[in-house]
């Protein structure tokens, strides 16, 4: 999803993710996409993007994902964590929520795996309106709260203790039903294909 000197939150409300602007420009460069053909991937305006790029804006976590599969890179490697031996120990502790959004998210698995873990918090509201599709697998397991989970037509409703398991290639969004938001575990793979970099749907640009 980090830089040689990170906290548990990297979106903080009072911090930053140091460099990450600048990997976010590297690895657009490095892909060949203009800004304005990136930002066509990820479903946000090229003015946004350039925001980012520069480190006036910090990403919510659905946009670092979209941006992770539009590079072919993964959420670790955005935030410049650097491989190591992994450990099969991640400690837990509090999600706190970040600054775009208020979605919050604590790594729950090694980086550099084809699986990849997340700890999540959503807050209330429909602040991630976009419809998603891409190559792939999701597992949602909600920890507290109640999710609405949109799959293709069929919205369903998942209480603590209840989770999904589904393909990515079918349209799907997230988002809390319950006053307080919603806590999950998030596992899921980030297979690139050509079909990975669709994003349905009317969400407003940023």
């Amino acid at each position: 999803m980090w830089t040689g000197v990170m906290t548990d939150s990297p979106f903080g409300d009072d911090q930053e993710v140091a460099g990450l602007g600048a990997r976010l420009r590297e690895q657009r460069v490095s892909s060949r996409l203009t800004l304005e053909a990136a930002a066509a991937r990820v479903g946000l305006s090229p003015a946004y993007l350039s925001r980012l790029e520069t480190g006036r804006r910090q990403p919510s976590l659905p946009v670092l994902l979209g941006l992770a599969r539009a590079y072919g890179t993964s959420v670790s490697g955005l935030l410049g964590e650097q491989a190591a031996e992994p450990d099969p120990v991640i400690r837990g502790g509090v999600v706190e929520p970040g600054r775009a959004g208020g979605w919050g998210y604590r790594r729950a698995g090694a980086p550099g795996r084809a699986m990849q873990a997340l700890r999540v918090h959503v807050p209330p509201g429909s602040q991630d309106a976009v419809v998603r599709v891409h190559p792939g697998e999701e597992w949602l397991y909600v920890t507290k709260g109640r999710m609405r989970l949109t799959l293709g037509d069929r919205v369903h409703l998942l209480g603590e203790g209840d989770s999904a398991h589904f393909d990515s290639l079918t349209p799907h969004c997230i988002a809390a039903d319950s006053e307080a938001g919603l806590d999950l575990i998030f596992v899921h793979t980030l297979l690139q294909s050509p079909a990975g970099d669709l994003c349905l749907g009317d969400a407003p640009r940023l």
